[in-house]
């Protein structure tokens, strides 16, 4: 009973009470019919609510928001279309995808009835058709679509379901608004070889990227070397600087084979210059014998 009604019905019942205590019994029966007329009557909608009304079985009209007034007796509002946009979740459990992977899929439906009277009179409950035919559509789409499809492109799974769904509700007058995928669940079993696959990958492209790095090097090497074919002073200096390097810090030791040491040509003095930086003979002696071997 809307706000309205209920007024009016306490106003009349109250009447009725004060007239029948004054002994009119009469205008006392009178109101208390105008209470049962008033609340059978008298009816209010909500913005968003459609009434759909029958005289005698057949459609008298569809009201909407306001007041408005019906025959008791041979009007009777059957159904309240809420014209709101509904939300509707289902899903398909195993449901088998195009290349048989069993998958559970959640997803939601948007919809409204634009229409309150095909939506009323065209179908029981249309709620209810809106949720059944969501479900058969997933499972008609998860069948048709091959399982990385169905991960990776969301958005046009989406719009296959609303362009299906909204072709069988048409003839209801129901229209939807969109279709969203929620989560798309797979076994575990799967889940673990897919994951070890994509290690795989990842591992192959990290050695592709090594291999490319270890060649690029390899090839900076080639161009060294050439450099050092033409300038054997330079290998010189290379290879003294290699010395001196090896042997900077101090408590270091180094094991060269002879054949390293003869293929670097070091001389005598910068043997002894090395020696000293270690600290092994006196700085002074070593700078004599320098200058004695130079």
């Amino acid at each position: 009973m809307n706000p309205v009604t209920a007024f009016l019905v306490l106003a009349c019942v109250a009447a009725s009470a004060g007239t029948t205590y004054k002994s009119n019994l009469y205008l006392g029966l009178v109101f208390f019919a105008a209470v049962v007329v008033i609340a059978v009557s008298i009816k209010m909608a909500n913005v968003w609510e459609q009434f759909v009304i029958l005289r005698m079985g057949k459609v008298q009209s569809v009201k909407g928001a306001g007041i408005f007034v019906i025959i008791p007796i041979l009007d009777r509002v059957v159904v309240i279309i809420d014209g709101r946009i509904q939300i509707t979740a289902f899903n398909a459990e195993q449901a088998l995808t195009k290349d048989t992977v069993p998958v559970n899929v959640d997803a939601i439906i948007f919809g409204y009835a634009h229409d309150a009277e095909k939506a009323a009179l065209a179908i029981t409950n249309y709620r209810e058709a809106i949720d059944r035919v969501a479900q058969t559509s997933l499972r008609e789409m998860i069948g048709s679509s091959m399982l990385a499809a169905l991960l990776s492109d969301r958005k046009e799974a989406d719009e296959q379901l609303k362009a299906e769904i909204g072709q069988k509700t048409a003839r209801w007058r129901i229209s939807v608004s969109s279709v969203e995928i929620r989560d798309v669940a797979i076994p575990v079993a799967l889940q673990d070889a897919m994951s070890r696959r994509a290690q795989a990958e990842r591992e192959k492209q990290a050695r592709a990227i090594l291999g490319s790095a270890e060649a690029a090097i390899a090839g900076k090497f080639v161009e060294a070397a050439d450099i050092y074919v033409g300038h054997p002073v330079a290998l010189k200096l290379r290879a003294r600087n290699i010395i001196y390097e090896t042997t900077k810090e101090r408590g270091a030791t180094i094991l060269m084979p002879s054949s390293m040491v003869d293929s670097l040509n070091p001389s005598a003095a910068t043997l002894a210059l090395a020696l000293a930086g270690k600290g092994e003979i006196e700085p002074g002696l070593a700078r004599r014998q320098a200058a004695a071997w130079s």
